[in-house]
C-alpha cells in the first residue's frame, strides 16, 4: 500500500477539468485508488465520486493505492497534480 498526503494550492481547487485528469490517470492502473478528504474515502477512477467531495483550495487530501502497482500510480498522480497546478 502506498500513501501521501497533499495541500490542493489551485485558487479554483479539484474542479471538473483536473478532476477529469485525475480520474484518466488513475484508471490507468490496476491498483485500487481511494482520494481522502475531509474523512470521506472516494474511488479515485469515479468522476462523481471526486467531484462529490468538493476539494477546494488549500485542502489537505490523502491519496491511498493498493495493488502491485500502487507507487507507480501514487507517481503518475502527483506528477499529474504538479503539472496541472493543483499542488506545488
Amino acid at each position: 500500500m502506498a500513501e501521501k498526503q497533499f495541500k490542493v494550492t489551485a485558487e479554483s481547487g479539484i474542479h471538473a477539468r483536473p478532476a477529469t485528469l485525475l480520474v484518466q490517470t488513475a484508471s490507468r492502473f490496476d491498483a485500487e485508488i481511494l482520494l481522502v478528504y475531509n474523512e470521506k474515502k472516494v474511488n479515485l477512477k469515479s468522476i462523481m465520486g471526486v467531484m462529490s467531495v468538493g476539494v477546494g483550495k488549500d485542502a489537505d487530501i490523502t491519496i491511498i493505492a493498493e495493488g502491485n502497482d500502487a507507487d507507480e500510480a501514487l507517481r503518475s498522480l502527483e506528477e499529474t497534480m504538479m503539472k496541472e497546478g493543483l499542488i506545488s
